[in-house]
């Protein structure tokens, strides 16, 4: 199936060049002068390459369709993530395909993978999840200042800033997007 280049929109796989990429962002360019154009970011779904690319609104590229999993992380070795589908088939990803984003798995955790032709291109953790503090300074007496914070470091090993009230062994629920504390959990 084809779709149109001004139909195109954030997260859609397509075909060009005889490589699959994902639609990062793209805009609709109306020039003063001479024909419109469509302004894309495209992300190349194997290798991650970013390119820019111009398309007449008229252009039609072919649509890739990706397969999505709900699948449970189990461990991680030296090489690669290993992960569990409902049917208890196990699949490793490499450790890039999560990236920095690996200090907050957590045994039993469901990841939402996305496949092309078979093989795993993105993963993606939920939105928050909950973490113990490790490590972080005692709260200071005295300090009253509003929207103060201080580093904590978490049982996965993320760095976040949290509020002084935080201590040690508290449990708090971070942002996995935004590496932000949200709130004790």
């Amino acid at each position: 199936m084809s779709v149109r280049a001004i139909d195109l929109r954030r997260g859609l796989g397509v075909k060009y060049k005889d490589s699959v990429w994902v639609v990062f962002d793209v805009s609709h360019v109306v020039k003063g002068k001479g024909p419109s154009c469509m302004q894309a970011k495209l992300k190349d779904a194997m290798t991650g390459r970013m390119i820019e690319q111009r398309f007449n609104p008229n252009d039609r590229l072919e649509e890739v369709f990706f397969d999505r999993k709900q699948m449970t992380y189990l461990y991680s070795d030296t090489s690669s993530h290993v992960l569990m589908d409902a049917d208890y088939e196990q699949v490793e990803i490499p450790l890039d395909l999560i990236g920095d984003k690996s200090v907050y798995l957590q045994s039993d955790m469901e990841i939402e993978l996305t496949f092309v032709e078979g093989r795993a291109i993105a993963a993606e953790l939920p939105n928050t999840v909950d973490l113990k503090v490790a490590d972080t300074t005692p709260q200071v007496k005295g300090a009253t200042a509003t929207n103060q914070s201080k580093d904590a470091v978490l049982e996965g090993g993320a760095k976040i800033k949290v509020p002084p009230f935080v201590e040690n062994g508290t449990v708090v629920t971070v942002d996995t997007r935004t590496n932000e504390y949200m709130s004790r959990a």
